[in-house]
């Protein structure tokens, strides 16, 4: 498992790159990939393409992703999930919480 982020030329958004099984292992390093920009970003990407799991804490961490981008008001895109990864946020109703392609 690992997470990377860049922030983009401007500044407005962050992607979060998840490889790997994406579970409570990865808490401190996924909240790390949002917490340490330098500047709050407008946009939200959280690319899953090398995401081969997820678990219900990572549920949970992308909620608290959610509350630290402001909420209703954030604008967060999921993208790249696999059908095993894009089943189970579809279950779990993130649909109407994140955009998810």
């Amino acid at each position: 498992m690992a997470i990377w982020s860049s922030q983009s030329q401007d500044g407005k958004e962050l992607t979060i790159k998840i490889q790997g099984r994406f579970d409570f292992s990865a808490h401190q390093e996924f909240r790390d990939a949002y917490e340490e920009t330098s500047e709050p970003p407008e946009q939200y990407v959280v690319d899953m393409k090398d995401t081969t799991y997820l678990d219900s804490s990572a549920l949970g961490m992308l909620l608290l992703l959610r509350d630290h981008a402001g909420g209703d008001t954030a604008n967060i895109n999921i993208v790249n999930c696999n059908p095993d990864v894009k089943k189970i946020l579809t279950i779990s109703n993130f649909e109407q919480l994140f955009g998810i392609n």
